[in-house]
């Protein structure tokens, strides 16, 4: 898939890789180093593999730039009810990042429209996420795209303090 977008921004297309690709690990790898920096720790060590993010049961999307530039991730992942608080119908948001040089684009609205419209076509019918009390950036974003406080914990986190959950009906 391949999603256009004309504006005066610089021209950026949104692509499906596997969470495989080569540029998918190179953005996880940065993701993984500013989790690291804001948390002092060694990142996200939930547990993922490619094949979590395959279609019909999941997607990973980047945004490149007209030079072939990665600059931003995401993706989405079947979830159904089990003993860390997820639900039947569930679709997780996974490494949702933009590159610091390419912040304030919108990118992130983007993608996350893309994971959204995915998943509901997928049947899922409520998209959740974790993210953390020291990225105000992302709690923002998900906020103003009508995500709220989820009424309980899930996830690889669900137990840590600056550990955020949210959801938000498809």
């Amino acid at each position: 898939m391949s999603i256009q977008h004309q504006s005066s921004a610089p021209a950026v297309h949104l692509r499906t890789v596997t969470f495989a690709h080569p540029d998918a690990i190179r953005l996880n790898d940065r993701v993984q180093l500013e989790y690291a920096e804001r948390y002092g720790d060694e990142g996200d060590v939930t547990p993922l593999d490619a094949s979590m993010f395959e279609p019909p049961r999941g997607l990973y999307v980047i945004a490149y730039d007209e030079n072939g530039t990665a600059l931003a991730t995401g993706g989405w992942r079947s979830m159904d009810r089990n003993g860390a608080g997820y639900e039947d119908g569930d679709a997780e948001l996974k490494r949702m990042y933009v590159t610091p040089e390419a912040r304030g684009l919108g990118l992130a609205r983007r993608i996350l429209a893309v994971l959204e419209d995915d998943a509901k076509a997928a049947g899922r019918t409520r998209v959740v996420l974790e993210t953390g009390t020291k990225q105000p950036e992302a709690i923002a974003l998900y906020a103003s795209s009508g995500y709220t406080p989820a009424p309980q914990k899930f996830g690889h986190y669900r137990f840590d303090d600056l550990s955020l959950c949210y959801v938000k009906p498809l």
